[in-house]
């Protein structure tokens, strides 16, 4: 595992205790809670699964709550667990132990965008919540902020008791426009950045939604975290030969997986990833981070969705790991 910039971090094998009879092809997220308690949501048997700071097993809940297309999860300042099911077009409040406690949208009631339900040029506008959400972020002053997906083009903004504030972006490549907005999260000082993956680049927006700077120096980025010391953590999806961006055209070389630490300028203070991509360290698909208040680093991947299944990789191939931030 190779590290360029100014920051270093190694891999830590077999962290996690997954209990028997458990498992996960797929991990589309992972968040920290205030005792760095780590929350992951699986997919292929949907449930969010809770560890110790060590990779103890401490609980699971939700088998009978979610789809098959669980999302994303976000682990608020006052440890609320939010979870995104894309293919119920709802956001979700719980209780660390699983209690619900808010539901956003209608489940199974997907709003009218023109997606046909396959391709990103299908969608002809943005559209009201929901249309296959994709993941959610809690502001400083409590409102929370969720990415509308694949079957929208949106951010939606809500108060903290759920009631929608405001809504921005249509579907495009221009400034405040977004092809797959599919990471999100909001910084110490409001501003809000807008994973937009499918368009290559990180948007910068206030928080009444006004659009303020990109970054173009990512790849498909899914998602985005921000630690108390500004460090910006982004998971990176592969391109692969063929495929077609929204703002780069059709890739010609393979692009692996990776993941990059920013501060807030944009700045790349580190970034690692491999074309071995089952080697532990490197990504066969990152599809979300966290770090928590050591500074080590967990990363989600879907693997079984984005290349298991057409067997572009073996059934053992990796869907989470912990990094450990060197001193």
């Amino acid at each position: 595992m190779a590290v360029t910039g100014e920051l270093s971090y190694e891999v830590v094998s077999d962290w996690e205790k997954l209990p028997e009879g458990y498992t996960h092809r797929d991990v589309c997220g992972v968040a920290v809670d205030s005792r760095d308690r780590v929350y992951i949501i699986t997919r292929d048997q949907p449930r969010v699964i809770v560890y110790e700071r060590d990779g103890t097993f401490v609980r699971s809940w939700g088998e009978e709550i979610f789809t098959n297309r669980t999302h994303g999860i976000t682990v608020g300042p006052d440890d609320a667990v939010y979870c995104v099911d894309d293919g119920g077009h709802v956001v979700r409040k719980f209780t660390p132990e699983g209690t619900l406690l808010m539901t956003l949208g209608t489940p199974g009631v997907a709003s009218d965008t023109g997606y046909d339900g396959h391709s990103l040029e299908s969608i002809l506008r943005g559209g009201p919540p929901f249309n296959r959400p994709t993941n959610l972020a809690v502001a400083p002053t409590g409102d929370l902020y969720v990415t509308d997906g694949y079957g929208n083009a949106r951010v939606h903004r809500f108060s903290s008791n759920g009631d929608l504030i405001q809504s921005w972006g249509q579907p495009g490549s221009a400034p405040g426009r977004f092809h797959l907005p599919h990471g999100i999260w909001v910084a110490h000082d409001g501003r809000v950045f807008v994973a937009d993956r499918e368009n290559d680049r990180i948007q910068i927006f206030s928080p009444d939604g006004e659009f303020l700077d990109q970054w173009t120096d990512v790849q498909r980025p899914t998602n985005i975290y921000i630690d108390r010391d500004g460090l910006v953590y982004v998971s990176e999806l592969w391109w692969r030969p063929g495929q077609r961006s929204f703002t780069r055209g059709v890739i010609k070389e393979d692009q692996p997986g990776r993941v990059s630490v920013f501060d807030l300028n944009g700045k790349v203070l580190a970034r690692w990833g491999s074309s071995d991509r089952c080697a532990p360290g490197s990504f066969c698909a990152p599809h979300d981070i966290c770090a928590d208040s050591r500074g080590h680093v967990y990363v989600a991947e879907v693997t079984y969705t984005f290349a298991g299944r057409a067997g572009l990789v073996p059934p053992d191939c990796h869907t989470f790991q912990k990094f450990a931030r060197k001193r």
